[in-house]
């Protein structure tokens, strides 16, 4: 589990093949300012909002292995790009965010980033399959950043929602690099997804 309170900024330096062309990747990570001392193998970092294992580790990086499904899951992990870390919670964590997971549920489409004010406005355009689950003044996950959306628009491809970032959270996650079409891992808020499920029980 996470909060999605971005600890660091990481980047991927290395990208190699586990193997056939339909295999995955293995992805070595430069964890910037996210301290990797009290990391061990096995333990969970979330990388863009999905959640990954960790398999190698040397100096201030960290190596995991991504299957062929999650990367046809998720968006922005099979290249050489900035990406948002964080560390598995413990008991003892602040719960600053909202539960994560580090499951990611589907892809979103950035429709607007503009400034305004000191703030930026951030409109994502969430897949049909999702749009039931975004809700004013409720939680969302955007490539592993805990926000809370401002409002939402049905349309017909899904749902538009709106957040507003405030410069510590545009200095602090690779968010600041977003632009009109370009595509965000979504986490819907955990409670919402059990709410739908046992509203649909038969």
């Amino acid at each position: 589990m996470f909060t999605g309170i971005i600890a660091a900024v990481g980047r991927i330096e290395k990208i190699e093949p586990l193997g056939a062309a339909d295999a995955g990747l293995r992805l070595s990570i430069e964890a910037g300012a996210l301290g990797l001392d009290d990391v061990a193998l096995g333990d969970s970092i979330a990388i863009q909002g999905a959640c990954m294992t960790v398999v190698q580790k040397a100096g201030n990086s960290f190596a995991i292995d991504i299957s062929r499904e999650s990367l046809s899951k998720t968006i922005g992990l099979d290249a050489l790009n900035e990406v948002n870390l964080e560390k598995a919670v413990s008991l003892s964590t602040k719960l600053g965010g909202h539960l994560v997971t580090g499951h990611v549920d589907g892809i979103g489409e950035v429709m607007k980033f503009a400034a305004v004010g000191e703030s930026h406005e951030l409109v994502v355009r969430a897949p049909k399959e999702l749009a039931r689950f975004i809700a004013y003044k409720g939680s969302v996950t955007v490539n592993g950043v805990s926000l809370t959306v401002n409002s939402v628009d049905d349309v017909a491809g899904g749902a538009d929602f709106s957040i507003n970032l405030i410069p510590h959270t545009i200095g602090a996650t690779t968010l600041k690099a977003l632009a009109p079409g370009v595509k965000v891992n979504l986490e819907i808020d955990l409670i919402a997804r059990y709410v739908e499920r046992m509203l649909s029980a038969k």
